[in-house]
């Protein structure tokens, strides 16, 4: 390792960086306040304070772990009041301290990960990206993994309670599920993982495509839980043939729902039903468990969210000719994670803004066509976005042989007991502070509860719901 004698110039960084926005920085905290890492490693880890830090010394920062602890959810960017773009700030300061080889700093950071992140090294591959400020990220991995073992050993080694004798269970193996298993068990605790599917993982292995995480780091965490004493069961679908009586029954004292947003939400408008028209989800899944995938040489994609994104690239690598995503907002108001859209530009996905679909045109009952309209935006909605509104006169007709729906993703939660109150738009309601839902012993968190979000905020979900489930579980008896 080179010394780290600091050799690069002011200039070198305000060269990379938007100071002057920098400097205007409100000092509000909202970044700080909205973001995951914050919760997951509370005293190490300040946004507000970085920023100010990176204006004012950044010879001090380079060195310092914390900007490598951003896990690109682009919540605090959200957030902002002035959109300063945080993740992409932090970025540059990555890439000058990866010029300058202060690996120390990667080291610290990577040590306060396996202590903090329940899923680390999923989210080193999800969520960190160190390889987008030149760090290979394989050797990272190897890095991470090695203290992921020793962290673990230690931790089993050490626990504050020893077979306490309580059960858990948990609904669905993402993970919001996952890293509830790993903080209970850390407690002393038994867990039972039970997932619908035939191999954990839940929406890690169902939807992400293989090159943003390869399946055998999800296998390999998975393999990780069970070597603490994680249970996983698979191919148990709860609610059928398993009820939440039968889990009462069999002894678990508290149950976690995290069974994400599986279910792909429908236009409902004409021509849905023609083939050709798929869903995103289902689309992602029946690439990633192996299954042949014929997509046509046109393929329109419905959508503007991470999903979409995912499905456009991958219908890009299964062979489309060309692949367009329609989504009725603008750039601005595109959900998607901004490299992430960048990335699929790059590889020659293109993206039309400010149009919605309004019927799909068939012939021979399979999709040939989409019939579409101009949008322009209005006032705020309930989302806080402002609303597309239909420009009268504006439809257009646009050729495609396959049609790709990444509109939104809602909860599969019609197994729940009927005293599990949902929200308006079918999520899961539960209290703020302690998680629970509105059924006493029932906790729940994840995409389930927030609706689709980021890998880490499921994880801090999770991590969140593990210490209220831990509170719950204390004063009843063994």
């Amino acid at each position: 390792m080179r010394s780290t004698e600091i050799t690069f110039s002011r200039k070198e960084v305000k060269s990379l960086l938007d100071v002057e926005r920098l400097a205007h920085c409100f000092e509000c905290g909202i970044c700080t306040a909205s973001c995951s890492m914050v919760e997951l490693i509370r005293k190490d880890y300040n946004p507000r304070a970085l920023l100010e830090g990176i204006f004012l010394s950044p010879e001090e920062i380079l060195t310092s772990c914390e900007i490598w602890l951003c896990a690109w959810c682009y919540s605090c960017q959200r957030h902002c009041p002035q959109a300063l773009r945080i993740p992409e700030i932090l970025l540059s300061m990555r890439a000058i301290a990866a010029k300058h080889e202060f690996t120390k700093a990667i080291d610290d950071a990577l040590q306060k990960i396996v202590e903090n992140v329940p899923l680390p090294l999923v989210t080193i591959f999800t969520c960190f990206h160190p390889e987008r400020a030149g760090v290979d990220r394989n050797n990272i991995l190897k890095k991470m993994e090695q203290k992921y073992v020793g962290f673990l050993k230690k931790a089993k080694e050490s626990r504050n309670v020893k077979d306490s004798g309580k059960k858990v269970a948990v609904i669905g193996s993402g993970p919001a599920g996952l890293a509830v298993a790993r903080e209970i068990v850390l407690k002393g605790h038994e867990v039972t993982v039970f997932e619908a599917l035939a191999e954990a993982g839940g929406m890690l292995r169902k939807c992400i495509p293989e090159q943003r995480l390869p399946k055998a780091i999800v296998a390999k965490e998975v393999q990780l839980l069970q070597s603490l004493g994680v249970e996983i069961e698979t191919g148990v679908t709860v609610g059928k043939g398993l009820s939440f009586e039968d889990l009462w029954e069999k002894g678990y004292q508290a149950i976690f729902v995290g069974v994400g947003a599986q279910k792909s939400q429908r236009l409902k408008i004409e021509g849905e039903d023609l083939e050709g028209v798929v869903d995103a989800l289902d689309f992602l899944w029946r690439v990633n468990i192996g299954h042949e995938i014929e997509v046509g040489k046109k393929v329109a994609v419905i959508g503007g969210g991470n999903v979409a994104v995912d499905a456009a690239r991958t219908a890009l690598q299964c062979g489309a000719y060309e692949v367009t995503m329609w989504y009725r907002r603008s750039h601005e108001e595109m959900p998607a994670n901004p490299w992430e859209v960048k990335a699929a530009e790059t590889e020659g996905v293109k993206i039309e803004f400010l149009v919605a679909p309004r019927k799909f045109l068939g012939e021979n009952g399979r999709v040939y066509a989409i019939e579409l309209v101009r949008m322009q935006l209005g006032e705020p909605d309930e989302s806080g976005k402002r609303k597309p509104i239909p420009i009268e006169g504006s439809e257009f007709i646009q050729k495609t042989d396959m049609v790709i729906l990444a509109i939104g993703e809602v909860p599969g939660v019609e197994f729940l007991p009927k005293e599990i109150e949902l929200n308006e738009d079918g999520t899961i309601w539960v209290n703020p502070i302690t998680m629970e839902t509105s059924l006493q012993g029932v906790f729940a968190g994840g995409d389930a509860v927030t609706g689709p979000a980021t890998v880490i905020e499921a994880i801090c979900a999770g991590k969140r719901a593990a210490t209220s489930i831990e509170n719950y579980l204390k004063p009843l008896g063994g």
